[in-house]
């Protein structure tokens, strides 16, 4: 069985992008067990002696709709599914998930972005490609 981790955002052509890469793997699909991670972004914000936390809003059974997506498109296709949602800083949750289920592959979208951009906001898919263990499959939004 070849395990991969396919951590999606909201937007569903990267997320249907990306599962289709994995179902192009070579081999069976039915050998696929791949596990879904949306990853809900921690965050606090404090004003005038109010503060708001992540925490507040998490729900751990609350999927996007990209994730539904691929779900459905992975399934279609004949590989095993576990879908997972966990909350934190996106790309040390993916490399931990990797990890934590000893996945052959980390299959992530990326998309072109300016330096400049990469320096202002960071880049989750940059940060996996250069922390993780795990072999990365990278496809490139159009």
């Amino acid at each position: 069985m070849t395990v991969v981790l396919l951590p999606v955002g909201e937007d569903v052509d990267r997320a249907r992008q990306v599962a289709e890469a994995v179902l192009d793997l070579p081999g069976e699909t039915s050998e696929l067990e791949v596990i879904v991670l949306n990853v809900f972004t921690e965050f606090d914000v404090a004003d005038e002696g109010t503060k708001v936390s992540s925490d507040q809003f998490y729900d751990e059974t609350d999927f996007p709709e990209s994730m539904e997506t691929v779900i459905s498109l992975l399934k279609e296709g004949g590989a095993t599914i576990r879908p997972k949602r966990a909350h934190g800083e996106p790309a040390e949750e993916i490399i931990a998930e990797a990890n934590s289920v000893n996945a052959d592959y980390i299959a992530i979208s990326g998309r072109k972005r300016s330096p400049t951009g990469k320096v202002l906001f960071g880049s989750v898919t940059q940060s996996v490609l250069l922390s993780a263990e795990t072999p990365v499959i990278v496809t490139m939004a159009e």
